[in-house]
């Protein structure tokens, strides 16, 4: 088994979640982190990161971390971390392309002895029904005999500066026993949180593929009670805030679920679930009610305007607000899209306001090309999806501002009182 004091670090994604940890082990060991990316490597040799979860001076102190976009610089590690994103394709079916491509690149580097650790989230038994094989075809040696697997379901939430990636608690998991506590050992030296070491490799991936299960179906409760009361002409944000009053009744507050963890993880469970010949009722129903929300929001503005005898047809609407979360730039799996996609359909000229997103990026994940300024008294609606600190400082009059006189106002996000808007979840 490796010597811990003789670990050298080789992490393959160096996005959300593979960069902050790549700082992290970069404090303590050699690292060499890898990104397919060019121009991610020349920001991060720059001492900047786009994904603004790591400031400058933080990647200063990583002084044993170094980038790459070339593979055969991690030749010299012995501990591999995959970090790639898995999402879903347009069939709402797990996409494990770069989880493959990533195994694929780890098979041609394997030494005898090596640890390759899986973080990206995966349905329980993929790594070692899917990576595994691809391991071992390639690189010629025998799991569990001549190299070794962990997996360490990543923790991170994008724009959150509280919950760290060292004050996370971190599962792991080892292939055997001894590579357990291996893995376990390993995360111990950056996690000042504490881990937890799960049984299995499978026990590992389902726990972290339910923790997002779980949030993605309380969610959808809510999102189902406010569609039931707003036909009943409640308001959604008072009724919770009075049932919060009892001890243990769960805060969640309806909205848009995107994001690459909660509108994305239950898939990978489901699909799992359905190739064993079980049918998930309940994740799917939530999924159902969750992926609806985006075009029931535009619906419903869609509805006001004709009830002010606004021709939607040509109408300016606006939307303030595109990433899938507040005070981040992370635009993966936004449900925004689903507003501005159903608006259009009818044929309304929907602009889009951001202040936190790369309008390149924007452009060629969405087509969508953003807004800069923005124009008072343009709009005949304006939809709040978003809640960025900046949306929440204009305030109301600021916003009202941007429509013509009698201007729909709708709020997705509770930024603004009830009885200053037209509309909200």
């Amino acid at each position: 088994m490796l010597d811990l004091n003789q670990t050298t670090i080789g992490m393959i994604g160096l996005g959300y979640v593979g960069l902050p940890l790549a700082v992290e082990f970069g404090k303590q060991f050699p690292t060499v982190g890898l990104d397919i990316n060019p121009a991610r490597i020349a920001e991060l040799r720059a001492g900047k990161d786009s994904s603004l979860e790591v400031d400058p001076q933080e990647l200063a102190q990583a002084s044993q971390l170094t980038y790459t976009t070339n593979p055969s610089d991690l030749a010299g590690c012995n501990v591999y971390i995959v970090t790639v994103p898995t999402p879903v394709d347009d069939h709402k079916r797990p996409d494990l392309t770069p989880l493959v491509k990533a195994s694929q690149t780890l098979g041609k580097l394997l030494k005898k002895g090596d640890i390759t650790i899986f973080e990206s989230t995966v349905y329980p038994g993929a790594t070692e029904e899917v990576c595994v094989p691809i391991m071992e075809s390639l690189s010629g040696l025998k799991y569990n005999q001549d190299f070794f697997a962990g997996y360490s379901p990543e923790r991170i939430n994008p724009g959150d500066k509280q919950h760290r990636v060292v004050n996370i608690l971190k599962v792991t998991s080892g292939s055997t026993p001894e590579v357990a506590d291996f893995v376990d050992s390993l995360y111990k030296r950056i996690i000042t949180a504490g881990t937890h070491k799960a049984s299995s490799i499978r026990v590992a991936e389902a726990a972290k593929v339910i923790e997002n299960t779980q949030r993605d179906v309380n969610i959808a409760l809510i999102n189902e009670l406010a569609l039931i009361f707003n036909r009943l002409g409640i308001d959604t944000l008072e009724v919770l805030e009075a049932a919060g009053t009892k001890w243990n009744f769960l805060p969640f507050r309806p909205g848009l679920v995107g994001g690459h963890c909660i509108g994305v993880d239950p898939y990978y469970l489901t699909h799992k679930a359905q190739e064993i010949g079980y049918l998930p009722e309940v994740i799917l129903a939530g999924r159902r009610i969750n992926d609806g929300m985006g075009p029931y929001v535009a619906q419903r503005v869609i509805k006001m305007m004709i009830q002010r005898r606004v021709h939607v047809a040509n109408a300016n609407v606006l939307v303030l607000g595109l990433t899938f979360k507040e005070n981040c730039p992370d635009l993966r799996n936004t449900k925004v899209t689903d507003i501005i996609n159903e608006l259009q359909s009818y044929s309304a000229n929907v602009d889009v306001y951001d202040p936190w997103i790369n309008p390149a990026e924007a452009e060629h994940e969405y087509g969508i090309t953003p807004v800069t300024t923005l124009e008072p008294g343009k709009y005949d609606a304006i939809i709040l999806a978003v809640a960025h600190h900046q949306f929440r400082e204009m305030g109301v009059e600021k916003i009202r501002a941007l429509g013509k006189p009698g201007a729909i106002l709708f709020d997705v996000k509770y930024i603004l009182p009830a009885d200053q808007v037209d509309g909200r979840l």
